[in-house]
């Protein structure tokens, strides 16, 4: 992994922060992606570049991508989650959330691709949801993320004949910031749907991630797995 430029969207917090700590470790440089540094712990490290911008700015990311060295590796990790009933969701919401979810990946993809088909190779891995596959209650949620995976086909089918390989993840419910906007009696009930009765961590859902992104074989291309301990077994 040594010299591999790696770029983690969403790398300063929760699973993007441990597939940052991952990456370091294997002797990658990182560049985390995100809209707030002030809290982010490698900052300052030598092999970590952190580039402040707000994925909604979807028009921007090409040229973003642009002043970056050529990309190795894609995580597509940031995400948003309302936990808002449909009906009350603002026309500012489902705009934002359509954006950073769903517009913001493929435009990266899109992106950082060119690279990699110039390469022959190339890894881009997306966090997806358990939301995508189950009729989530969250809609416009679950709209984005089954919309990530259909993506993660799409890229896979387009650009695996160019040796890229394209993966994607399901988690269920994590124990990062984002669960806390889930209400108390949903949360009591996916503790009750799943095996082993406790949230799944950051760490769980980075391993199977950096795993597709540096050391699965490449016949895995375009598929997802799921990571959600029984919760929504097939």
């Amino acid at each position: 992994m040594k010299n591999k430029n790696v770029l983690i969207t969403g790398g300063n917090k929760g699973i993007g922060l441990v597939l940052t700590e991952k990456f370091v470790a294997d002797g990658a440089n990182v560049i985390v992606v995100a809209r707030d540094f002030s809290s982010f712990e490698l900052k300052n490290h030598p092999q970590v570049k952190t580039v402040e911008y707000d994925l909604k700015e979807v028009a921007g990311i090409p040229d973003m991508i642009a002043g970056l060295p050529g990309i190795d590796i894609l995580i597509n990790n940031a995400g948003i989650m309302y936990a808002t009933p449909h009906t009350e969701y603002t026309a500012e919401q489902i705009d934002t959330m359509l954006k950073i979810n769903i517009e913001a990946p493929v435009t990266l993809c899109t992106a950082v691709s060119k690279h990699m088909i110039a390469k022959g190779a190339g890894r881009i891995v997306n966090n997806s949801s358990i939301a995508g596959q189950i009729g989530h209650p969250d809609v416009w949620y679950g709209i984005t993320k089954a919309g990530m995976i259909n993506m993660t086909k799409s890229f896979a089918k387009i650009l695996g004949p160019s040796g890229i390989v394209v993966n994607a993840v399901a988690p269920g419910p994590i124990a990062t910031e984002m669960l806390h906007t889930i209400p108390a009696d949903r949360k009591k009930a996916i503790k009750a749907a799943v095996y082993t009765g406790r949230f799944g961590q950051p760490e769980e859902v980075a391993s199977a991630m950096h795993w597709l992104a540096t050391d699965c074989p490449e016949y895995i291309n375009g598929t997802c797995i799921d990571i959600n301990n029984g919760s929504f077994p097939r």
